[in-house]
């Protein structure tokens, strides 16, 4: 297997976690985050669940450093960008699991005693955080790294035309949605936030299996300037 088949079956698979550890923890997590979770609740399942959103931050980041020696190929600042897109989405992937942590240590410090209302109102904050952090990561500046991604590929032809415009269509969609929760148009977790992501999660997923399956085209680079005409490279 040459470098460049390592490199796309390495993408595809970290793109495969970020998948399941994404899922996984938010399914591990959801009980830190329901209003009587202090009154009886267990931190064990609620702790793997962050351990999942850590390794789903680290996935994150490992995707754009193993694609970055491809994509700079042919748009060296945009394939920077996405590195550092993905970067600021771990970021608030981390911030949103440190305050699912520290939500199970308010649940451990109270399971004595019994909570009273100044630790509700510190887990209520804590749960904020965490779903702004979610909705921010996740959601709004995944949508604009996958907008990123989407267009370096389509423009390098690394892969099919359907699967690029398929990642234009979801990151557009998905970052519609960030916006609009933004400013209050739609609410968290509403029918309509799930409906747009679903076209970023066909784009991850048709993705990953491409780059496990496929691999990168021989001639993936494009010229930098303008002007110049993209190689030949996988049909759409």
């Amino acid at each position: 297997m040459d470098a460049l088949r390592r490199t796309a079956t390495t993408a595809g698979t970290l793109f495969l976690v970020t998948e399941v550890a994404a899922v996984g923890g938010k399914l591990l997590q959801r009980p830190a985050l329901d209003p009587d979770y202090l009154d009886a609740g267990a931190t064990g399942t609620v702790r793997a669940g962050s351990l999942l959103e850590l390794v789903l931050a680290i996935a994150c980041i490992g995707t754009a450093v193993v694609l970055h020696p491809v994509l700079r190929r042919g748009q060296p600042a945009l394939a920077l960008g996405y590195v550092a897109g993905r970067l600021l989405e771990a970021v608030a992937i981390v911030v949103g699991l440190t305050s699912v942590l520290a939500i199970t240590s308010l649940r451990e410090g109270t399971a004595a005693t019994g909570a009273g209302e100044g630790h509700r109102v510190a887990a209520e904050t804590l749960t904020a955080v965490h779903d702004w952090a979610f909705q921010v990561g996740p959601n709004l500046v995944l949508g604009f790294n996958s907008l990123l991604l989407a267009h370096l590929v389509l423009r390098a032809r690394l892969v099919p035309r359907s699967i690029a415009l398929l990642g234009l269509v979801g990151g557009s969609l998905v970052t519609a949605s960030g916006a609009l929760l933004v400013l209050g148009v739609v609410e968290m977790y509403s029918p309509v936030t799930f409906v747009l992501a679903l076209p970023v999660l066909a784009w991850e997923l048709s993705l990953a299996v491409h780059l496990i399956r496929r691999g990168f085209p021989e001639v993936p680079a494009v010229p930098e300037t303008s002007g110049g005409a993209a190689p030949t490279g996988v049909p759409g």
